[in-house]
């Protein structure tokens, strides 16, 4: 009898998924504001890796404080652009401040499209080890050797692994060969095949038609340099952004580094962040397919009222 009420004080867990640009935070305040008008207040945590950054605003497309209709948000402008986002600290964070809202009756919204991020918490993530020596090496022979002399090295060692990871994405070829070196299994940087579930959690999905989210990120990408992008990034160079290794190298801001530094015009480095959103949007939408229990909805049409009423 004491549990059921246990069970019935204890606010739920949400999560909303998607592709970077199906409305995802928008979503998460109509249901904060559906179940608030049902008796139980709601937080939200963020789950995308670059909006943990500080100042990268425009280019992550963060909601502003005044934009989050006094909902409580967490782990968004937690760290410097000169820090290392790392998923296994993201983890900890998160899931810290999801018990913390839950304990407190109320429910809370779980929202980004970082997969390996959502997943962290979601799942029963475990983190082999780090090691900095080892990953400074790997580091410096990604800068002398590049990105496709390392993910070879990566397809010999594990080719599992290496058919999972973006050829292109150096952090990650990183650090699966940091882990092999250390003689661990990777964690392939992919969901596993029978994910153990963390905390029970409603999954909603959104999804749009490829075509219609291509011309959407497109203009979005436009929209980001029409609002300052540029600015806004010469702006975190002051602060440390070239010495990041993670921030550096956003989707966006990697571009726009170039174009200050005189290697893109401003042509180039729309086309080539439009290109590279595109393909990162492909990404995450293969990534969030292989989750079960999913409640898939198309883009815009979600009813936070009627998800409510369900609670």
């Amino acid at each position: 009898m004491s549990a059921h009420r246990d069970t019935q004080v204890e606010g739920r867990l949400f999560a909303i998924i998607g592709a970077t640009g199906t409305g995802k935070s928008d979503l998460s305040l109509d249901l904060a504001e559906a179940v608030a008008a049902r008796g139980r207040p709601a937080e939200v945590v963020n789950a995308d890796a670059m909006q943990l950054y500080r100042g990268m605003d425009i280019g992550t497309a963060k909601l502003g404080v005044a934009e989050r209709r006094g909902v409580p948000h967490h782990l968004f402008d937690v760290l410097d652009v000169t820090e290392d986002a790392a998923v296994a600290r993201y983890q900890q964070d998160a899931r810290a401040a999801i018990d913390d809202i839950l304990a407190r009756g109320r429910h809370a919204i779980l929202v980004g499209g970082s997969g390996l991020y959502v997943s962290s918490v979601l799942f029963d993530f475990r983190f082999p080890p780090r090691d900095e020596a080892l990953r400074a090496q790997l580091e410096s022979e990604l800068e002398q050797q590049g990105a496709g002399a390392l993910y070879a090295r990566l397809q010999e060692r594990d080719p599992t692994t290496a058919g999972r990871v973006d050829p292109q994405n150096g952090r990650r070829i990183v650090r699966a060969l940091e882990i092999l070196a250390l003689g661990e299994s990777t964690h392939g940087a992919a969901l596993p095949d029978e994910p153990v579930v963390w905390r029970p959690a409603t999954v909603i999905g959104l999804t749009m038609d490829r075509a219609r989210l291509v011309e959407r990120l497109d203009r979005r990408v436009e929209r980001m340099w029409a609002d300052g992008m540029l600015d806004e990034t010469a702006r975190l160079r002051e602060r440390g952004l070239e010495r990041g290794k993670t921030a550096s190298r956003a989707i966006g801001y990697a571009q726009a580094l170039a174009q200050l530094k005189g290697e893109r015009t401003e042509t180039e480095a729309i086309a080539e962040t439009q290109a590279l959103t595109r393909r990162y949007a492909r990404r995450q939408v293969s990534w969030f397919k292989r989750y079960a229990d999913v409640r898939w909805v198309e883009a815009g049409a979600a009813d936070a009222e009627a998800l409510a009423d369900e609670i």
